[in-house]
């Protein structure tokens, strides 16, 4: 989860610039320019099928650069002439398909690949791009977190691309390899599990990581650093990888220990883990201006914010099980499209709340149970849909990450709760992870299993609650009243219209 935001006219002008490069595009050549994402609408490409990414990063610390190479299995599902792929801050040294030589051009935030042939559907091809980034380069976004020793990636929600040329959109999962090359002094990592370890006689090393499960591009980890692994065991015998930093490690330990506990009560609210391994890898900087977030969930090794977790357990400990709930709701089953973000970030923060009410530690503003918070959150409701759109309908790139996507989205869970009772939303979350395990999910796909599980149809019910213009009332609770949306202000500000706002996201606070 990240904060930065996008200037709502580039999104306007990205719609534009999509129409029209749509419209001029020969059907049945080319892969067009964005698959339309109601959020995103240039991001991802049409065409293909992305299968698998062998990657290789290359830190040369004298430079402060990255010298890459991006292996991309794809599926055709027409011929082509030619196909796109997302990419931005990359100079591009040779692209070769299949390994014959191929043309490349840049565009907008598009690497157009033309091959020697076109590509006919059901084949597979490899698209082999050689490139070098700088995580430092001034962009309009960035995957890239500099640090003082290396870098680490931050892609959520579209900034993969800044870091490796990909289809970059949630929909398209693929099979991830990474190798990461970095001075002896320094470690490199990534998701997943490690497979070989190479020193090259030079005063380097070459580390193999390997993804058991299929990724999103914005749940794709790498980092170097001056760097500790500390492993254990977690519930089940699963392992358990922290990448420290070496300086802090002492300081981590109480927050890293954490873990397995926070693992197993997840478990038994959300079924078996989902992946081959968990850790934490605080980034090793201290530069606050380096994130716009506290925790994100890049899949199998969460990156935080290395001084939030330095703090007493009552302080991180929801937040540290918000970041763990996306390891199901997120990473095993990602968004369709991001105006589904709602089914990431509002099932992250509901169980977050519910952890943190059943051991007493009261939030920001006091309350100690889940009731009375979600009883606050109620009566913003008619604001947040006014200033927000409604939970899973964002208006804009600007407003994705607000709080009507995350406490807004726990408080859809809750009114779903009230009504079919504990036991059948439960059934209802465990079916869901189930029937959508390592692939993708829409909203809409929540809703026939809600209905599907709880033997009666809740979609009129749920799409209230999700896409209207006004708070429906909340089963079991009619005394619960909502407040009167206040008059726009000249800022637009929340605090502006005499609204109490939310912590914003990244705050470390539910």
């Amino acid at each position: 989860m990240i904060t930065l935001r996008r200037p709502r006219g580039r999104l306007a002008l990205s719609l534009a610039v999509s129409a029209a490069l749509l419209s001029a595009a020969a059907p049945g050549t080319a892969a067009a320019d964005g698959l339309g994402d109601p959020v995103f609408p240039t991001l991802g490409n049409t065409g293909y099928d992305a299968l698998a990414y062998d990657l290789a990063f290359d830190y040369r610390p004298d430079s402060r650069t990255v010298d890459a190479t991006a292996v991309i299995t794809v599926r055709p599902s027409r011929t082509l002439a030619h196909l796109e792929l997302d990419a931005l801050g990359l100079r591009v040294r040779a692209v070769r398909v299949d390994g014959r030589p191929a043309e490349s051009t840049g565009h907008d935030e598009k690497l157009t690949v033309t091959p020697a042939r076109p590509l006919h559907p059901g084949a597979t091809a490899q698209l082999t791009v050689q490139y070098t980034a700088d995580p430092r380069a001034r962009l309009p976004h960035t995957g890239w977190v500099p640090t003082p020793d290396g870098f680490a990636v931050a892609g959520q929600p579209d900034s993969a691309h800044t870091v490796f040329p990909c289809n970059d959109h949630p929909s398209d999962k693929a099979r991830f390899t990474i190798a990461v090359t970095a001075p002896d002094g320094l470690l490199g990592v990534a998701n997943g599990e490690l497979t070989d370890t190479e020193p090259l006689g030079d005063g380097r090393t070459t580390r193999r990581y390997s993804s058991r499960e299929p990724m999103a591009t914005e749940l794709v980890q790498v980092s170097v650093g001056d760097y500790t692994v500390r492993e254990r065991t977690g519930p089940h015998g699963l392992p358990l990888r922290d990448v420290v930093p070496t300086a802090r490690a002492a300081d981590l330990e109480p927050a890293l220990a954490l873990t397995a506990d926070q693992l197993a009560w997840a478990e038994d609210h959300l079924g078996p883990f989902p992946f081959e391994s968990y850790g934490i890898l605080p980034a090793n900087t201290d530069d606050p201006a380096a994130f716009g977030f506290t925790g994100l969930e890049t899949q199998t090794l969460t990156l935080y914010k290395p001084n939030f977790l330095r703090q007493p357990e009552a302080a991180i400990g929801s937040h540290m099980m918000h970041e763990l709930v996306h390891s199901w709701f997120g990473d095993s089953v990602s968004p369709a499209t991001w105006a589904d973000l709602w089914l990431n970030e509002g099932h992250a923060d509901f169980y977050g709340l519910v952890y943190r009410y059943e051991r007493g530690w009261p939030d920001a503003w006091g309350y100690t149970t889940l009731t009375d918070r979600m009883r606050y959150l109620y009566g913003l409701g008619d604001q947040w849909r006014h200033d927000s759109g409604p939970v899973a309908a964002p208006p804009d790139a600007a407003g994705l990450f607000d709080s009507q996507r995350y406490t807004g989205g726990a408080l859809v869970l809750f009114a779903l709760r009230e009504k079919v009772g504990a036991d059948t939303f439960d059934r209802i979350e465990r079916t869901f992870l189930r029937e959508h395990q390592h692939g993708t999910a829409t909203t809409r796909d929540y809703l026939r299993t809600a209905s599907e599980v709880s033997g009666e149809d809740l979609t009129d019910f749920l799409t209230d609650w999700l896409y209207g213009l006004r708070t429906p009332p909340m089963p079991g609770h009619p005394d619960w009243t909502v407040t009167p949306v206040a008059a726009a202000a000249p800022d637009g500000t929340a605090a502006a219209r005499g609204v109490r706002a939310e912590v914003p996201r990244g705050s470390g606070t539910l």
